[in-house]
């Protein structure tokens, strides 16, 4: 059976983290894709907001 993970956080390295956890407890031949996603949002001038998202799918 095929599933999917997703993950989503401000900051890189909270997914990067997440990520490095679900997949650790993986096995490498059940990870089928990974796909990976930035978007920055301005909403001043100044202030952008970035929202870092994946999504691992896997066999269960």
């Amino acid at each position: 059976m095929i599933q999917v993970k997703v993950f989503d956080y401000e900051h890189e390295k909270d997914l990067e983290k997440d990520m490095n956890q679900f997949l650790s407890k993986l096995d490498d031949k059940k990870i089928v894709d990974i796909k990976y996603h930035v978007a920055a949002l301005a909403e001043e001038v100044e202030d952008q907001i970035y929202c870092f998202s994946a999504m691992v799918v896997y066999r269960k």
